[in-house]
């Protein structure tokens, strides 16, 4: 049953519909954008974030300065005694923030590699109430201007979305983003998917999201149903790992699956049981994604009996 903020939204955009069908898809897709609160909500995403917070303390932090606003970026050095080392990226998804994947980024670490977790705008320490592909793509190409190449980058739910994004260079006035490798975690592989979910849960009409569409195109300069993982996928052709709990509530596993093919560099590994937002700090999962990023012949380590 919908809550009564969502019913309430409803009726104002099916009242708005009538009067201007133009403005109530441009003011959908501003609160498509708007980034929810910071705090963590119940007490065990607060326990989760005051163990994250406490271990990022001593991570020097780096302001990335875009076209609007500014981005974190959280920098876990190696171990200056283990040598040459990988440098790893690891970007949150909607709602989340860099407290929230210590786990997965200290089982990066201890394989001996570099790590830098990226707060996206409106998100964690970055500025901020209103996040878009584009900008999000735009933070993950300043965290690589300023640390150097990521030999591998790791994203969930809509972070991977991002990743794909900044790797395909789908918005044309951004640098192209060149990891070694690249994990997905979660995440949404067809935007054009997600905001037809978004739209029918506000209960926008035909010409409003149409317009919503126009919206989208205007502010980040490319079209909805470009913004797809899996035309990127085929495009890069690098080394993929997608992971995903086919019990995923936010992201349907179809998302997944439309990866399953695209390339011979592609893998897949189910993490069935974890759901959305557990995944990310599940010890198989991080032991299976840190080496996939870490070491050039990981994908024939993983269990063979996840992974497709």
């Amino acid at each position: 049953m919908p809550s009564f903020p969502l019913k309430v939204t409803r009726l104002a955009f099916a009242q708005l519909e009538k009067l201007s069908p133009a403005f109530a898809g441009r003011l959908a897709f501003e609160l498509f954008c708007r980034t929810p609160t910071r705090r963590p909500k119940g007490a065990k995403a607060t326990e989760v974030f005051l163990k994250g917070r406490n271990r990022l303390r001593q991570a020097p932090t780096v302001r990335l300065a875009l076209t609007r606003g500014m981005a974190a970026a959280h920098h876990l050095p190696s171990d200056p005694s283990t040598g040459e080392t990988k440098r790893v990226l690891v970007v949150h998804g909607w709602g989340s923030r860099a407290e929230y994947l210590t786990d997965l980024a200290l089982g990066i670490r201890e394989t001996g590699a570099e790590v830098v977790v990226l707060d996206l705008p409106g998100h964690g320490a970055s500025s901020g109430r209103r996040l878009d592909l584009k900008i999000a793509a735009e933070a993950i190409v300043a965290a690589e201007r300023h640390f150097g190449h990521f030999d591998g980058v790791v994203g969930h739910s809509f972070g991977g979305a991002a990743v794909m994004m900044a790797a395909g260079r789908v918005f044309p006035d951004l640098r192209q983003f060149q990891p070694g490798r690249i994990a997905l975690i979660g995440s949404p592989s067809s935007m054009g998917e997600v905001f037809q979910g978004f739209a029918a849960m506000v209960g926008l009409g035909h010409g409003s999201i149409g317009a919503m569409r126009g919206r989208a195109m205007e502010l980040i300069g490319a079209r909805v149903d470009d913004l797809d993982g899996v035309g990127v996928a085929r495009r890069i052709d690098r080394p993929l790992l997608v992971v995903h709990a086919e019990d995923d509530k936010e992201v349907n596993v179809g998302h997944a699956q439309r990866y399953i093919g695209v390339s011979p560099h592609v893998r897949h590994l189910w993490a069935n049981g974890h759901g959305h937002r557990r995944i990310v700090s599940a010890p198989e999962v991080i032991r299976a994604v840190a080496s996939f990023l870490t070491e050039a012949d990981s994908l024939g380590r993983l269990d063979a009996r996840a992974v497709s």
